[in-house]
């Protein structure tokens, strides 16, 4: 599968500083570049700028959208430096580590704890959160990033629930390993995931709970993009995932877990990066009329 062909990339929103912070991104990780910035004009935002980027190797989406959802630690990007395929992990995860660190806040100190000789976890200047590990590089090989959801307040308790869900979802899906809280660990009730990691389609996630009063939960900053190749399977991922009418708008949805998803067709970032600004604008304005997203209206649209 090459990367043009991924089916979930990982998507952020930002108020104004889209291509900044991923200009950002690029610069700190290895396989990275921003690819290509296209200007949506007349959305609810005004001007939005769409920005496509890869980091390490995994392609993101970011927009300017305006501040109307603001990132937070329930989803954060876990990144794995493992020793047996890069020389100096150690010395690159500080790295990392340092330019991450500008400006941002610690979560959790870059320190050794019983699950990795060395881990911490940081809210960058932007507001996006990173957990950097030092691998154990025994076991099956993982990608360097990977999305983490956090379940907590009244999520907490359902990440085996929603791995489950996931997996049951998506093709070519499994489950990796999981961790539950041993006796002792109050509040986080035995038997709940402490960690858990599986593999969707072409990515892989990870997956815990949290019973720590944390004040935050999920929101629409961080979404997952489903790529599809046909309205039918639009409707496949529209009607297994949605379950929060009041949240479908222009493709978007959440799932029972409130997790966001963004189902569109395939065909839709070439027609919304290569074609003229009339194009692109017509395109633009067909989505923002939409729910869920009509193959036939966009190329309609497209084509004037």
């Amino acid at each position: 599968m090459t990367k043009q062909d991924e089916k979930i990339v990982f998507h952020l929103w930002y108020d104004k500083e889209a291509q900044e912070a991923a200009e950002f991104y690029a610069s700190i990780f290895p396989e990275s570049a921003v690819h290509n910035v296209t200007t949506l004009t007349d959305t609810p935002s005004g001007d939005a700028k769409l920005v496509t980027f890869e980091l390490w190797g995994q392609k993101f989406m970011a927009i300017n959208g305006g501040p109307y959802f603001t990132l937070n630690p329930s989803i954060s990007f876990m990144v794995n430096f493992d020793p047996s395929r890069m020389d100096d992990a150690s010395g690159k995860l500080e790295e990392v580590w340092k330019k991450l660190s500008d400006g941002g806040t610690v979560l959790m100190p870059l320190d050794k704890y019983p699950f990795s000789e060395k881990y911490g976890w940081i809210q960058d200047k932007f507001g996006l959160s990173w957990q950097l590990i030092l691998t154990n590089p025994e076991g099956e090989e993982r990608p360097p990033i990977i999305p983490s959801l956090l379940f907590v307040g009244d999520s907490c308790g359902r990440a085996e629930e929603a791995l489950n869900f996931y997996v049951s979802v998506f093709n070519n899906s499994k489950q990796g390993h999981i961790a539950r809280y041993p006796q002792g660990m109050e509040p986080n009730k035995e038997g709940t995931i402490m960690f858990s990691d599986f593999k969707l389609e072409d990515v892989w996630l990870t997956a815990m709970d949290s019973a720590l009063n944390h004040e935050f939960t999920f929101n629409e900053a961080i979404s997952f993009i489903v790529y599809c190749d046909t309205q039918e399977e639009i409707d496949y991922y529209w009607d297994k995932l949605s379950a929060v009418p009041q949240s479908e708008q222009c493709g978007w949805l959440k799932d029972k877990f409130d997790v966001s998803w963004q189902i569109v067709p395939r065909a839709m970032d070439e027609l919304m990066t290569n074609g003229t600004a009339e194009q692109i604008n017509r395109v633009n304005q067909a989505v923002l009329k939409m729910k869920k997203i009509d193959i036939a209206e966009l190329q309609k649209a497209y084509n004037g």
